[in-house]
């Protein structure tokens, strides 16, 4: 039997390894982070689905506060990388010019 617990959790683990597959085969960076963010989504996924404790007593509240922190966690590390990102492609470009 199919529960609601096993598909969020073999979906947390095909996202992971999506991510992690297309992070080990792209070359460039803006391929990167959005592989990045994909496997930081199954990890999501997969600490939801563990949360669940059954019909009878409320979802585990430990890893939904791990989720929203990591969320907001992986939206700064991607704005950061993708500045990071675009200095580095500037400094290419003016190394270019010379």
């Amino acid at each position: 039997m199919l529960t609601a617990q096993f598909l969020y959790g073999g979906a947390g683990l095909v996202l992971f390894a999506l991510g992690l597959w297309s992070f080990l085969v792209h070359e460039p960076l803006l391929r990167k982070i959005i592989a990045l963010n994909i496997t930081g989504a199954g990890v999501f996924h997969v600490l939801i689905a563990i949360a669940y404790r059954g019909d009878v007593a409320p979802p585990d509240p430990v890893p939904h506060a791990l989720v929203l922190t990591g969320i907001v966690v992986a939206v700064s590390a991607t704005a950061l990388a993708l500045m990071l990102g675009a200095r580095l492609q500037d400094a290419e470009e003016e190394d270019r010019r010379r």
